[in-house]
């Protein structure tokens, strides 16, 4: 398919009830209001088109640059080409999405460390979600790299704009759950803590207490007796 028919029956697909529903949820630019049913759709039929995925991100498009981290080949993406990706994220939606597809690249932890410290709020929110996808996908990294922001997140969580928090507190729960030394230490972080205050807006999102997350989660790992 091409950019334009792809357009084209994302325009068909949308809704008025969905473009209501991502408002609330923060996103104010241009979309169609395509859900992500139907976006899942379009993926299995469209399959991996990295060509296909920039010229869907550059309509500026919010419901063609969600489909365009779906179908974008993650060996394809170049690290520039990332960055510039990042410079464009302006709703959580958008950028939870992009960090999926930046969670397949091998430039993840380079970037996860590059963007974690962003002024911007979205950029410094995919850092940290990557850190959360780092805990759980990458076992070759060693605990020392997830202690290190372990650090950061007590020291800086409370003072850093309002998704990156919740994006910070994701990424708590997820290092304490990659295994019981760093259980531990997510625990004494999150003691620390403290209640992190996020404002989800007109949702009933809510942020999870990284503690009882953590605990929660060990118990359900654990085997019956």
């Amino acid at each position: 398919m091409t950019k334009n028919e792809v357009v084209a029956r994302l325009k068909t697909a949308g809704t008025a009830q969905n473009r209501k529903v991502y408002r609330r949820h923060g996103v104010l630019g241009d979309k169609y209001g395509v859900s992500y049913a139907e976006l899942g759709k379009f993926t299995k039929q469209i399959k991996t088109d990295h060509d296909l995925a920039v010229q869907l991100w550059d309509t500026g498009n919010h419901d063609a640059r969600i489909l365009a981290t779906m179908i974008a080949d993650p060996a394809k993406m170049k690290a520039a080409l990332l960055d510039s990706w990042s410079r464009d994220l302006d709703s959580y939606p958008l950028t939870d999405a992009f960090v999926v597809l930046v969670s397949k690249t091998d430039f993840a932890p380079k970037k996860m460390e590059k963007w974690a410290p962003a002024k911007s709020e979205w950029i410094a929110q995919a850092g940290w979600a990557l850190l959360s996808h780092l805990a759980v996908k990458h076992t070759d990294l060693p605990d020392s790299f997830f202690l290190e922001h372990l650090e950061t997140i007590e020291r800086e969580i409370h003072s850093r704009k309002n998704r990156v928090r919740h994006s910070m507190n994701g990424a708590l729960i997820a290092i304490g759950l990659r295994n019981p030394k760093l259980e531990q230490r997510a625990l004494a972080a999150a003691a620390g803590i403290g209640k992190v205050e996020v404002d989800h807006g007109e949702t009933n999102c809510k942020t999870p207490d990284a503690a009882a997350y953590i605990t929660k989660a060990r118990k359900r790992k654990q085997p019956a007796l």
